[in-house]
């Protein structure tokens, strides 16, 4: 039943995104989580991501993609003398992939928070697998572990992540929980 369920998930870059909330407008936002992939995406925290380590965490999350494929669409955002993207050149490939399947130009402070909640409604359903209105330590540890992240492979470590975040104990995050955090979250920055 599961394979059955994975195969049906399975989701294909080429495919456009059923609307339009996919798209991060929140500028500071926008910033954060760009950041924060990017920081995912560079296993060896080298400054780069190279075309491999993109299609592994994109696999990982279930995107179908050809390497050569991912490799055309990247090349041209890679710095020459560099083997992968810099921050600045992951930037410039998620505005032109912005472009590309939106075909809108970003726009600034347009209500903005309105959008910024959507984005943030949008991100929590990523870790709400059963669509409950609730992350459990299982649904993020099933995340993290899609992730590569070391942490999906213990649950102890994803129970203590749940209890930072979750105000009232109930041993589960909440949108309102999710959203305080989410907030306050600080960019490491390079």
């Amino acid at each position: 039943m599961a394979a059955a369920a994975d195969s049906e998930c399975k989701r294909s870059l080429n495919r456009r995104p059923s609307s339009s909330s996919f798209r991060l407008r929140c500028s500071s936002l926008n910033s954060l989580r760009l950041r924060r992939v990017f920081d995912i995406f560079d296993k060896n925290r080298d400054g780069l991501i190279t075309v491999q380590e993109i299609h592994q965490a994109l696999t990982r999350l279930g995107l179908e993609t050809d390497v050569s494929d991912l490799d055309s669409t990247i090349r041209s955002f890679i710095k020459s003398g560099n083997i992968g993207l810099t921050y600045d050149g992951f930037v410039a490939l998620h505005e032109s992939l912005d472009q590309r399947l939106f075909g809108l130009e970003m726009e600034e402070e347009v209500a903005e928070e309105d959008e910024s909640e959507s984005d943030l409604t949008e991100a929590f359903k990523v870790f709400d697998e059963d669509g409950d209105g609730y992350i459990s330590a299982e649904e993020l540890q099933a995340v993290l572990g899609k992730l590569g992240l070391p942490e999906g492979r213990e649950i102890d470590r994803v129970e203590k992540m749940i209890c930072c975040v979750d105000q009232n104990h109930d041993g589960r995050v909440d949108f309102f929980e999710f959203k305080h955090m989410m907030q306050s979250v600080v960019v490491r920055t390079s």
